[in-house]
């Protein structure tokens, strides 16, 4: 037994070697390689051609797992575009502390890499698809919590560190005005049954294909509860026509539209405050992401 630290165990092509051989020795012929672009919070690897095998970096993702393997196939089959089709779930083992997952391999590039041919069209191709996901049926399904950092809770959870980003970057950002946005989502609540939502609607989560939207990937951090976290998409990929595209696409009154941009505001203050660790290229992105969020709470209160 190794001695690889629970709290960041080593993940690698040897270890996946190990995993497979000893739990599914069915397919420990097949080689092992990384995906290009892996993630942060799980480590993907190709298996032979068709499979992947995606591994938790942490404990705080690894409560992930069983949540996907029981879910995604009751939510495939009711959604317009592919989401990921599990194959089989491992169990701790070889030195590595958590479950983890073999997945189908769906073709397609991230939007981070790929190129989309018409924004607009993929706003409401991607509208389409959260409305429908917010039309399953939410009984039984994972509330708030722990295991999505509580997405589709309250944003009260995140004012401490919301007032913090705040004061860390006064005199570098329109304090004042960004305080309005947060207080303004504070002000609002989710007052229809809980939704699903996918909570991590990324350009590094949606497949292109010949320019268009083709699958939605990575539910680690979905759940039932309020759908705005899903709305950050609309600052921090689309603009202009497409961002207008995709809102008048989602049946979401202002108020969620408030706390979307609440959410957005969150998320880029905290890296543009600097947390420690943080990518100068990411303090960056998050820089214009305030602005825009800032423009758009001009325009739509």
């Amino acid at each position: 037994m190794s001695s690889i630290s629970p709290e960041k165990p080593s993940i690698d092509v040897a270890l996946v070697r190990r995993l497979i051989a000893a739990q599914f020795p069915r397919w420990a012929e097949l080689p092992v390689k990384p995906v290009r672009f892996g993630g942060w919070d799980n480590r993907t690897f190709h298996l032979g051609d068709g499979m992947t095998v995606r591994l938790p970096s942490a404990a705080s993702y690894a409560l992930q797992v069983e949540k996907e393997q029981h879910w995604l196939p009751r939510l495939a089959p009711l959604l317009p575009l592919p989401i990921p089709v599990p194959v089989a779930m491992g169990r701790p083992g070889e030195g590595y502390p958590w479950h983890w997952s073999i997945y189908q391999w769906r073709e397609g590039e991230t939007a981070i890499h790929a190129p989309v041919a018409d924004m607009s069209a993929f706003a409401r191709t991607l509208a389409e698809f959260l409305t429908a996901l917010q039309g399953v049926g939410a009984d039984g399904g994972p509330p708030p919590g722990q295991h999505n950092f509580f997405r589709g809770g309250s944003l009260a959870v995140y004012d401490h560190e919301t007032r913090w980003a705040l004061g860390r970057l006064d005199g570098k950002i329109d304090v004042a005005q960004a305080r309005a946005v947060w207080e303004r989502a504070l002000a609002t609540a989710w007052s229809g049954a809980p939704v699903w939502f996918h909570g991590d609607v990324a350009p590094g989560n949606l497949l292109v294909e010949d320019g268009r939207l083709s699958a939605i990937i990575d539910f680690g951090t979905s759940g039932v509860g309020d759908p705005a976290c899903d709305l950050s998409i609309a600052w921090t990929m689309f603009e202009g026509e497409s961002r207008e595209a995709f809102r008048a696409a989602l049946p979401l009154d202002e108020g969620t539209w408030a706390r979307g941009r609440g959410w957005t505001l969150w998320k880029a203050l905290i890296v543009a405050a600097e947390m420690p660790g943080t990518d100068p290229l990411e303090v960056e992105r998050s820089r214009r992401i305030i602005d825009e969020v800032l423009a758009d709470h001009e325009r739509h209160g």
